[in-house]
């Protein structure tokens, strides 16, 4: 895989061009923004500023979305410009979360671990109520985070289930591992979100399990490839499973505050 090309392609397909379920694609000079039209969870996904100029497009984003009453997340990349792009934002009081690198597998070439056959204990998540299972396994693992996240994926669910696909693994019916897969509009790139397993029933292979299962459903819809944003956690497995770093990326949150 040519990381470089490969790089140039998400910038392109995931980032100036995506379009998702629930949010407004709007571009202004600068930027790219994802408005929330579900929610008020709103996003910048691309930027590419002048260090002239940078700070008064910070500005004006901030000021847009406080308008809105909207929670706005600047995502930002490692080859984002201007390279201190970064201490500008948290100059102006965004909050950063964890590093996390983006991951890519080519899946004209996916490796025979995610090939073999699928647990019986995995299940596909199809109805609101079932989408608790999976919010179950989150809360577990990362407590407090997104509460907003079960209604915009049943939201999601009813609204065009062919962009996203849930799962859950369970062991002796108590749901242990949990995941899901978008399916981007126009895109090359399926990306995968929010794969966790509880703490005390990890290395039993439920993490692989579940990763294959996506794998196989992009394959089967001709994706050519998978992307996930890894933690320090999940990147060791991913990485031993074929994908490769292509950049890092990190969000930035700033709460709906007029800046002065």
């Amino acid at each position: 895989m040519d990381v470089a090309e490969v790089l140039a392609l998400y910038d392109r397909d995931e980032r100036r061009n995506t379009e998702e379920m629930g949010m407004r694609r709007e571009v202004a000079p600068g930027v790219v923004r994802l408005v929330d039209t579900v929610g008020t969870q709103s996003a910048i996904v691309f930027s590419q500023l002048k260090a002239q100029t940078a700070d008064a497009v910070i500005l004006r984003e901030m000021r847009y979305f406080a308008e809105l009453g909207h929670v706005l997340e600047w995502k930002l990349f490692g080859h984002d410009r201007p390279a201190d792009l970064r201490q500008r934002l948290l100059d102006r009081g965004f909050e950063p979360e964890e590093r996390e690198s983006i991951m890519v597998l080519d899946l004209a070439e996916p490796p025979a671990a995610l090939l073999r056959p699928l647990p019986e204990a995995l299940r596909r998540i199809r109805t609101a109520e079932a989408l608790k299972d999976v919010t179950r396994v989150r809360e577990a693992v990362w407590p407090g985070q997104h509460p907003w996240l079960e209604q915009r994926l049943a939201w999601m669910l009813r609204t065009d289930p062919e962009r996203l696909s849930v799962y859950a693994i369970y062991d002796d019916d108590e749901p242990v591992c949990a995941g899901r897969i978008h399916f981007p509009a126009g895109s090359r790139f399926a990306s995968l979100w929010g794969g966790a397993t509880l703490s005390q029933r990890r290395g039993r292979g439920f993490y692989t399990a579940l990763l294959a299962a996506r794998v196989q459903e992009a394959i089967a819809r001709h994706v050519r490839f998978l992307t996930i944003d890894a933690g320090a956690m999940s990147r060791p497995i991913v990485e031993k499973l074929g994908f490769r770093e292509i950049t890092w990326a990190q969000a930035h949150i700033y709460a709906a505050v007029e800046p002065s």
